[in-house]
């Protein structure tokens, strides 16, 4: 089942440009100097929204979301796993017995082994489905507010131009214009896990 979630997780949070990915590249340190004006007078920042769903130090309402719907399908994983140690043990009797019994006893046995193997492609067709529309209605929202704060907080910084490195190929980027923990850490604070009022 580990390839269903990986796949599902993928194909529904790959639909987001802010919360695209689940590695995570090195953040800026925590005392990182505040970001400098640019030639031109563009104060230029960057940031990494792949850290953004990172499991220790991302916006934990996006782990919380992710969270309860692994919750909600573990159940279905589970039955999947069952189904696929089922047909392994059928396909290895299979094996084991096609030398001493008869062919038609093989070919029943074979039969019903390919029948739940088409079972198990249906139901797990239906579940990466079913994964991929839940992960969608429930970071959609969050993709939005999380867009809004962003914007907010480099309007608020003076950052006039704001690259996402996770998106944008960049060569290099000193570290002392990476927001990005510093921005996780903001929001964190303004936008509680439990869903109250943003603080100030």
């Amino acid at each position: 089942m580990k390839v269903f979630r990986i796949v599902a997780a993928m194909a529904a949070i790959g639909a987001f440009a802010i919360l695209a990915q689940t590695q995570t590249r090195p953040g800026a340190p925590a005392n990182a100097p505040q970001t400098r004006p640019a030639a031109g007078g563009v104060n230029v920042a960057v940031i990494d929204s792949a850290a953004f769903s990172d499991e220790k130090t991302g916006i934990t309402r996006v782990m919380n979301a992710m969270r309860q719907i692994e919750a909600k399908f573990q159940p279905l994983r589970t039955e999947l796993r069952g189904m696929r140690d089922r047909l392994t043990a059928m396909r290895a009797d299979i094996q084991k017995k096609q030398a001493i019994q008869d062919t038609k006893s093989t070919a029943q046995q074979a039969d019903e082994a390919d029948r739940l193997e088409v079972q198990i492609k249906r139901k797990a067709e239906d579940a990466q489905s079913s994964y991929q529309k839940e992960s969608l209605a429930a970071l959609e929202p969050l993709q939005k507010d999380i867009g809004d704060a962003l914007t907010a907080y480099a309007q608020a910084k003076g950052i006039s131009l704001l690259i996402d490195i996770n998106r944008v190929p960049v060569i290099y980027a000193a570290s002392s214009l990476d927001i990005t923990t510093e921005f996780i850490a903001e929001y964190n604070r303004t936008h509680p896990a439990t869903g109250g009022p943003a603080r100030p």
